[in-house]
């Protein structure tokens, strides 16, 4: 499944405001936040987000993006605004489709597992002539993430947890509807014994400046069947961002690790040793 991946507005174009937020910022939050669980827990799927940062991206450069990557499907995520009592949560298809076409059916099916989880008023399903839905050559939807301007929606856009919630509805919907497979869960990463009783050898998959390359290579381990997680550290007064990828009271079974790696690909590998 392609999933072209749409966050709303970005860059010199900050979308609805309110309440101290901004809609590009709560629109790639989640969309972010999407992506990774449909990368990290799906088999077969394929996301191309129309920026992943805070950028300008004129709506005719994102469809026609979409278009020309022939995605399966366009998921553009919103945030709504107007007066301060109105809010929830809404979707639109666009107006020209039949109840009966199979982007009305996709549109029932993500909104019934948004809803699921997003703690938002239900506004309901609906249709309209905007262009990333009516120049899209694939079914598409957009979702309103609830209203900036009420203090209730606004209240939760601030959590971090209730971002998750809502990309977690998005993927539950993508899920159903493309019949995505679920990766195997991969073998946990031994448990480390405490570093205070001898030597721990830390096995270290690649080293960057920057945190989003870090978490891109643990999407790609993780893709792999290999556990990971980001460690900090400061050399010559400049922070790096450390990818480990096991650690290992026996030196014997950390070069095993540093063999698998490299024979899955991951070649700037090294060890290191503490006390």
């Amino acid at each position: 499944m392609k999933l072209y991946l749409d966050p709303g507005h970005g860059g010199q174009d900050p979308g609805a405001q309110g309440n101290g937020l901004n809609e590009k910022d709560i629109t790639l939050d989640i969309a972010l936040k999407l992506r990774k669980i449909l990368q990290d827990e799906y088999e077969n799927v394929e996301v191309k987000m129309s920026r992943t940062s805070d950028t300008t991206k004129s709506l005719n450069q994102r469809t026609t993006e979409a278009n020309s990557w022939h995605a399966d499907f366009y998921l553009a995520i919103h945030i709504n605004s107007a007066g301060s009592s109105a809010q929830g949560y809404e979707d639109f298809i666009y107006s020209g489709l039949s109840d009966s076409s199979k982007t009305a059916q996709y549109q029932r099916t993500i909104h019934n597992e948004v809803m699921k989880v997003n703690e938002l008023r239900d506004r309901g399903s609906k249709k309209a002539n905007f262009h990333v839905l009516r120049e899209s050559t694939m079914p598409a939807i957009l979702t309103e993430n609830g209203f900036i301007t009420n203090g209730h929606d606004a209240g939760l856009m601030k959590q971090s947890s209730w971002q998750q919630k809502v990309a977690r509805g998005h993927a539950n919907g993508l899920a159903k509807i493309f019949n995505l497979k679920k990766k195997p869960t991969p073998a946990p990463a031994p448990t480390p014994q405490d570093p205070n009783q001898g030597t721990l050898y830390k096995v270290i998959a690649g080293s960057f400046k920057s945190r989003e390359n870090a978490e891109e290579q643990i999407t790609l381990l993780h893709n792999k069947g290999f556990e990971a997680f980001v460690i900090t550290t400061t050399i010559s007064g400049d922070r790096w961002y450390r990818v480990q990828a096991g650690a290992f009271s026996n030196r014997a079974n950390a070069e095993d690790r540093l063999a698998e790696l490299k024979k899955a690909g991951f070649t700037d590998t090294f060890l290191i040793t503490t006390e």
